[in-house]
């Protein structure tokens, strides 16, 4: 097992999200402001499972997006100047899914921050599966004030 940056508990004193759309286990490694990789064990108990393909369950592509945006404003929404705020999608460019993720796969989520400035930014994000990627591309997003904070 990977070494553990951030525990469940600990990503959600960041994120917003709850189960059953909290989708990032764990945060293995964290470079502040520029890189960030997070797991999600993927099990056949979860929601999707019973509508997506059932007897034959792949996990929705754009629940593999989500999942990198989660761990992508993980390390957004840890800079202090962002802390309490919520990271939300601006846009999803050049994204492909290369392999279907099934119950039993780890997913293995990294994003590099390519830019940010005054709450707008990219990143490059990949998903592996055993080191074979899943699902790639660059993210948009902006980081903007929690009304819920208000």
């Amino acid at each position: 097992m990977e070494n553990i940056v951030l525990t469940n508990v600990d990503i959600q004193k960041i994120l917003p999200h709850r189960y059953p759309f909290l989708l990032v286990d764990a945060i293995t490694e964290f470079e502040e402001g520029k890189s960030i990789t997070g797991i999600k064990n993927v099990t056949a108990n979860e929601p999707q499972f019973t509508g997506h393909f059932p007897g034959n369950p792949i996990m929705p592509g754009v629940l593999i997006t989500e999942a990198l945006a989660q761990v992508g404003a993980v390390m957004l929404l840890s800079m202090p100047e962002n802390r309490g705020k919520l990271g939300v999608f601006t846009g999803i460019n050049n994204f492909k899914f290369r392999r279907q993720v099934v119950p039993g796969d780890t997913l293995v989520l990294h994003a590099d921050l390519v830019t940010y400035r005054h709450g707008m930014g990219k990143a490059e994000v990949k998903a592996t599966v055993d080191g074979k990627l899943a699902a790639g591309g660059e993210i948009s997003f902006a980081v903007v004030d929690n009304a819920a904070n208000a």
